[in-house]
Formats: C-alpha cells, sequence, structure tokens
C-alpha cells in the first residue's frame, strides 16, 4: 500500500465536495400495518469529487441531436456506498440529488460510482 499511497493523496487532493449517503427501508408500523419508508444516512459529508462528461446522441424518432450528461463520483476506497443508495452531494455551492446504478468500481487509491438524477425510491 506504501506505493499508492502518493496517488491516493494526488487524487484525494482534488476533492471538491462532500456527500452524504442514504440507504432506503421498508417497516411495517405496527399500529397500522401500514407499509412505512424509512431513509438511514451511512456516510456523511464524505469528501468527494464530481466529474461531468456530456455524451452525444441522436434520437431515433426525429434524428435530432440531444446531449446527455454522464455524471461518475469519485470517493474514497474506503467508503462502503451499497447498490441503489441516494447521494446528495455539494460541489461548487451546488447540492443535487443522485441514485448510483450497479456496484462502484473500487481501486487502491478511490472508487468511482456512476450516478444518475435522483427519481424518487422504487
Amino acid at each position: 500500500m506504501v506505493k499508492y499511497d502518493k496517488a491516493k493523496k494526488a487524487i484525494e487532493s482534488l476533492y471538491e465536495g462532500t456527500c452524504t449517503v442514504y440507504t432506503g427501508d421498508k417497516d411495517k408500523d405496527p399500529d397500522t400495518k401500514e407499509t412505512v419508508f424509512t431513509e438511514t444516512p451511512i456516510l456523511t459529508n464524505e469528501p468527494c469529487r464530481l466529474s461531468f462528461v456530456s455524451i452525444p446522441a441522436t434520437n431515433m424518432i426525429d434524428h435530432a441531436p440531444r446531449l446527455g450528461q454522464a455524471v461518475k463520483l469519485f470517493l474514497s476506497p474506503g467508503a462502503d456506498v451499497p447498490p441503489g443508495s441516494r447521494i446528495v452531494v455539494t460541489q461548487n455551492g451546488v447540492t443535487n440529488d443522485y441514485s448510483m446504478s450497479g456496484q462502484p468500481a473500487r481501486y487502491v487509491t478511490h472508487q468511482e460510482i456512476n450516478l444518475e438524477l435522483f427519481k424518487g425510491w422504487a
């Protein structure tokens, strides 16, 4: 791990934001028997960095060009972010809610998580 310490510090020096990671649980209220949805923060104010890439795409119906955006979150390799989490990221004074799809790509120096704008719990 010693040979990766400098690389890890270099990557972490680029972290400009913080994130809070939430997991969602469905529980049954014992009194009303209703299913209640609760969010639990599992990471708070975790240093991170968002990266954005524009993706040109063509709509097959009207063949009009449209731009999409890929969002990637960079975090410390030790942060545990389960698939399906809601992630609130604040970077450069802007706060957005994201959801993630799939497993993070983990490296010795960092991890990368592809994000989408959060549209609600499934």
